[in-house]
């Protein structure tokens, strides 16, 4: 992604009128020059989905830039979340958002600079493409996509529209990280040549859900948004639907992306060149459609990862709920949100440096200081061009690999990777997972 002075140039937007056959087209009162931010002028932050890590994000946003970012919009299906949130927000700052219900009606607002979207996986890359087309910049909470295509079209939204958008793998800009990575990188542990991430939590059974009629403090429309029509269960909202593939990605790109993303950070590398996984639904026999205990691994040249995920047994390794540990022919780093720890290769513990604010290790809703040092990146990124830690272009790369786990699990089968692209390669039935039908008027171009 390039940054802010590159990015940040006006343009005459022209767009169609929005009509019932065209529900994702913005209205011609949208039509604006893409407004310039001062380096020392207030953003106008809309937070889309107000509840849980929406509700984290405005709190990091003001306790990091105060003042200088004011939150404008809150918008949310849940009319009582908007209710308890806008208060929140008013005694946060002292002035009450202002408060919608339909995301299409926060990019139609030309005074609203850029976008927190914190909404459902299926949500994340439709959103965030039309924020872009109206001029907005946009943080956008992982997974960035719901399918690999949607990630090929964030990439071609940022390039197009020449916005920031940053994916919300929050790690990125951990300061214990950022050293990790510049020690690995200078050869504090010789040549590294294998990433370990693992993720552990006790989660419970969903059961099984029944048909109930939708309740009256849910716009289950807007809800559902770009997926296909389905009827409204009492097991879904608002967290259940991560585990069924309709709406959501499974542990391994609501968790495991983190640690994954750390690796593939650390080891210096792109896409692999074969992906497999194993693993099931253990632990529980409910409507959880995706896996509560996996194991995937990622083979490149010259180098591995794996990821080991049990979302039903909390038992921790290295007394960690989650982390990351990268070997190299002369030692190994462990990572957490936390903590940086270097070994040699006699397993003695060379170096330590913990992070000096903490942050949630295994199931984090609330916020913590990687929140806020991520939106401050976001917030440089817009005002004065810094390059962004975490841009879509890379989130959706570290994005991709689960989403190609979850293609070889569902499948039983390795897959053989296009190391360039991505892309399944002689495998039809694999790459029918790429994308995914919309509903009718939401899906999204570029």
């Amino acid at each position: 992604m390039t940054g802010r002075k590159q990015t940040r140039r006006s343009f005459i937007r022209q767009t169609a009128a929005a009509g019932t056959g065209a529900a994702f087209a913005l209205s011609s009162a949208a039509s604006s020059y893409a407004r310039v931010i001062g380096a020392n002028e207030r953003i106008n932050l809309a937070i889309i989905g107000a509840r849980s890590r929406g509700k984290a994000l405005f709190e990091g946003a003001h306790a990091e830039a105060g003042e200088s970012v004011h939150i404008h919009t809150l918008c949310d299906v849940d009319t009582r979340v908007l209710a308890s949130e806008s208060e929140a927000v008013r005694v946060l700052t002292g002035s009450a958002p202002r408060l919608v219900r339909d995301f299409r009606r926060v990019a139609d607002n030309a005074d609203v600079d850029a976008v927190i979207v914190a909404t459902p996986d299926h949500t994340h890359a439709p959103f965030t493409i039309l924020a872009a087309e109206a001029g907005k910049d946009v943080y956008v909470e992982k997974p960035c996509s719901h399918n690999p295509r949607e990630g090929e079209l964030l990439t071609e939204a940022a390039q197009k529209y020449g916005r920031v958008i940053q994916m919300g793998n929050q790690q990125r800009s951990a300061p214990t990280s950022i050293e990790a990575i510049a020690d690995i990188q200078q050869g504090a542990i010789g040549k590294p040549y294998m990433g370990k991430a693992w993720y552990s939590n006790a989660r419970g059974s969903i059961g099984t859900g029944n048909a109930v009629p939708v309740p009256d403090w849910l716009d289950w429309e807007l809800w559902q948004g770009p997926a296909p029509r389905r009827e409204y269960r009492d097991n879904l909202v608002h967290y259940n639907w991560h585990w069924f593939w309709h709406w959501g990605t499974g542990e391994v790109n609501n968790n495991g992306l983190h640690e994954i993303d750390i690796c593939r950070w650390a080891l210096g590398v792109g896409l692999p060149k074969r992906v497999s996984s194993s693993g099931g639904r253990f632990h529980f026999q409910d409507d959880w459609e995706f896996y509560d205990t996996q194991v995937v691994s990622y083979e490149y040249d010259d180098a591995l990862i794996t990821w080991e995920g049990r979302s039903c047994n909390a038992f921790q390794n290295f007394e960690r709920g989650r982390g990351a540990s990268i070997h190299g022919t002369d030692g190994t780093v462990l990572l957490d949100r936390n903590a940086y720890l270097l070994y040699d290769n006699a397993g003695q513990l060379v170096k330590q440096v913990n992070e000096r604010a903490q942050s949630g290790t295994t199931d984090v809703v609330g916020g913590g200081a990687l929140d806020r040092y991520h939106l401050r990146n976001f917030f440089n990124a817009i005002r004065e061009g810094e390059e962004l830690r975490s841009p879509v272009a890379e989130g959706a790369r570290s994005t991709l690999l689960c989403h190609l786990g979850n293609i070889s699990q569902k499948l039983g089968r390795t897959l053989e990777i296009d190391t360039e692209t991505g892309r399944i390669e002689n495998d039809r039935e694999a790459m029918s997972f790429w994308g995914r039908e919309y509903a009718n008027g939401w899906e999204p171009k570029v």
